[in-house]
């Protein structure tokens, strides 16, 4: 029975194998097999001795039952799977681990594991992209008010909304390539990052080692990788976990009853109160925002790892083993929901537009602001006169239209018929169409592959 949700209830199975135990193992056992072999072309072991180690490198052969047998009687994961690895592999057994610290194989293979994952995030990242883009150009026209502080600012379109959030998740994926030189790196140094048990030979076995798993090479290390490189993934993924709670947030709140302008998708058979059978709660955002709130949290216990002790201490490791499946799992969950919700984003122009005149023109005030200012009235008058005229209009619950043809300093400058043309809000939304068509054709690319 599991006991962590991870285990069954967020992530997908594609990313719960690559953390799981038995891949795990097979990943120390590819480090392993990749060592020999350098080690047998730097001519430090008989190369048949790597090809029978190579051979033996299989969690096929190598079980994982063998290997927690012999962990519970030694207390040392690595040298478990060592001892496994070298009963498995009969006379060549005794060129296993040659010359290597447990971190050499445990860093190494997690740098191939966070590949993986990675690989996982940036596919669904650029899918997410796709979709918010895809809304974007759907909705360049659908006209809706901008909310600032929580009320009515200007007039604005859904498309311009999904257009940044489109850059910030554009941002990721620039991120995302940019880190990758620096996470995806792996280590073969020895206990104290010296490499002296393989003599002058240590960097030529390091490298060869990385070469062959597709890794970069740490150049200087102690007995482990400097944690300020997983201390910068786990925070980038914190940024992911933020913009996603920020879009489903958003999407919460344009769903309350009395805005009503967006629906995150319902099914058929949904049922959304156990009590309340009228309830379309958003539980798809809410799991997004209750997600991203652990793997912020889990951005400080990466930053907290960077600090060691000497040339290393353990209190990294029992750390890690939560950190890096929980926070790739609940990545993963939370991208591939935001997916789910933006594909089948309900959208309400109606109640969009309902909204947009709920203030009777007040959020059109700017416009006649500006208008007053290009003909000849001082910019802070022309203010001053604006909101009088709006709070007017509020306490009396009248149109800006009505309050402003009453005012004469108003009709100095535009008739009655310019300001109904002024307070128009499909003739003030400035560039926003253009800089949705900006974005579609500067991120469309990034969503390829």
């Amino acid at each position: 029975m599991s006991i962590h949700p991870i285990e069954e209830r967020y992530g997908s199975k594609e990313m719960r194998s690559i953390f799981e135990l038995k891949n795990r193992f097979q990943r120390m056992l590819d480090v392993e097999a990749a060592l020999a072999r350098a080690l047998a072309a730097a001519g430090l072991i008989p190369r048949k001795a790597a090809d029978q180690i190579t051979k033996n490198a299989s969690i096929e052969r190598v079980k994982v039952e063998r290997i927690c047998e012999i962990e519970k009687e030694v207390a040392h994961e690595t040298m478990a799977l060592v001892l496994a690895l070298a009963e498995a592999s009969g006379k060549a057994g005794r060129f296993v681990h040659f010359g290597a610290t447990s971190n050499d194989i445990l860093d190494t293979a997690m740098a191939l594991q966070i590949r993986d994952a990675l690989s996982i995030v940036e596919g669904r990242l650029k899918k997410l992209l796709g979709v918010t883009l895809d809304q974007a150009s759907k909705h360049r026209e659908t006209i809706m008010v901008g909310r600032t502080h929580g009320q009515h600012a200007l007039p604005t379109t859904l498309g311009l909304k999904f257009a940044v959030w489109a850059c910030e998740l554009g941002r990721h994926l620039e991120r995302l390539e940019q880190l990758k030189v620096r996470v995806l790196v792996g280590k073969m140094a020895g206990a104290v990052g010296t490499g002296a048990a393989w003599g002058k030979k240590g960097l030529e076995v390091q490298e060869s080692v990385m070469k062959e798993l597709g890794l970069g090479s740490a150049t200087a290390s102690n007995q482990i990788l400097q944690r300020d490189r997983f201390a910068e993934l786990i925070s980038f993924l914190a940024l992911v976990a933020s913009s996603l709670d920020k879009i489903a947030r958003e999407i919460r709140n344009l769903q309350r009853t009395e805005i009503g302008e967006l629906e995150e998708p319902f099914g058929e058979r949904q049922i959304g109160s156990s009590t309340m059978p009228h309830k379309r709660n958003p539980i798809r955002c809410e799991k997004i925002c209750g997600l991203a709130k652990v793997v912020r949290a889990n951005a400080q216990a990466a930053l907290e790892n960077v600090v060691i002790e000497h040339e290393r201490d353990l209190t990294n490791s029992s750390c890690e083993r939560v950190l890096l499946p929980e926070c790739f799992l609940l990545i993963d969950e939370m991208l591939r929901t935001a997916i789910e919700v933006l594909s089948g984003l309900v959208v309400h122009p109606d109640k969009m537009r309902s909204n947009l005149e709920m203030t009777k023109g007040l959020n059109m005030a700017e416009a006649v602001m500006i208008e007053l200012t290009k003909r000849g009235m001082n910019r802070q008058g022309a203010h001053a006169l604006l909101r009088a005229s709006s709070l007017k209009a509020l306490g009396q619950g009248t149109s800006l239209l009505d309050a402003l043809i009453k005012e004469k300093e108003v009709l100095k400058y535009i008739n009655a018929k310019e300001l109904e043309d002024l307070l128009d809000p499909e003739k003030y939304l400035g560039n926003a169409a253009e800089i949705v068509e900006r974005v579609i054709n500067e991120l469309r690319p990034l969503c390829a592959g």
